[in-house]
């Protein structure tokens, strides 16, 4: 077993950050912003999750201060659109560092489609999307209390859009959307096959703490 610390990494064994390599796969963030000038912005962020099932919220993370989080900052509001399999060469392209207020949806050949809620267009072709509003913005800090650079920006959902095609059931279909996630270093990964596993009957569930049968059958 090998073991260390991350600030004294061996670069000759791992000339690559190996944290990024082990929180994996990550769901993309591919979040959409407008500026209040009407300036748009699409990229694509790994550092993203959902973080709450009820009040519905997600959240996203920059290392350093990009137009993503200024956007979002600046006017309240976001989209998210899933980054899929048949969308993996646009999503690459958004992640490019066009100058501020350059379009990413035109540098990536991408339509917009219209938000009902939030003024952010979202990604016409991918099949699922999320209108959200920001509810809180969080300076990351390290051990010592320093400031990172970091900024963590938390959207409640306001607005859910779903292609037909991909609800089966009364379920979205995850292969039928294909989505792909970001695993380590230039390494993706796609969605093709799932399986169930039932949780155990218990009074609280391990992936989010207490929760009661009515709960779980309203949301």
């Amino acid at each position: 077993m090998i073991f260390f610390e991350p600030h004294k990494r061996d670069r000759q064994l791992f000339p690559h950050d190996v944290f990024k390599g082990l929180v994996i796969p990550r769901p993309i963030g591919w979040v959409s912003t407008m500026s209040r000038a009407g300036e748009l912005n699409l990229a694509p962020y790994s550092y993203f999750n959902g973080m709450s099932s009820w009040p519905q919220i997600v959240a996203f993370a920059s290392e350093s201060p990009k137009d993503s989080c200024s956007f979002a900052i600046e006017t309240g509001e976001f989209t998210w659109s899933m980054a899929t399999w048949d969308l993996r060469e646009q999503m690459n392209l958004t992640s490019a560092g066009l100058p501020r207020g350059e379009s990413e949806f035109a540098h990536a050949g991408l339509a917009t489609a219209p938000s009902r809620m939030v003024k952010p267009p979202r990604v016409a072709a991918s099949p699922a999307a999320l209108e959200c509003k920001v509810t809180q913005v969080l300076e990351l800090k390290d051990i010592e209390g320093k400031a990172t650079g970091g900024v963590v920006v938390f959207g409640q959902v306001v607005g859910i859009h779903l292609e037909e095609r991909i609800v089966k059931d009364g379920k979205v279909d995850a292969v039928a959307m294909k989505p792909i996630a970001r695993c380590g270093y230039h390494d993706y990964a796609v969605v093709e096959r799932v399986f169930s596993l039932a949780r155990p009957e218990s009074g609280g569930s391990a992936f989010g703490g207490p929760e009661s049968k009515q709960k779980r059958a309203g949301r």
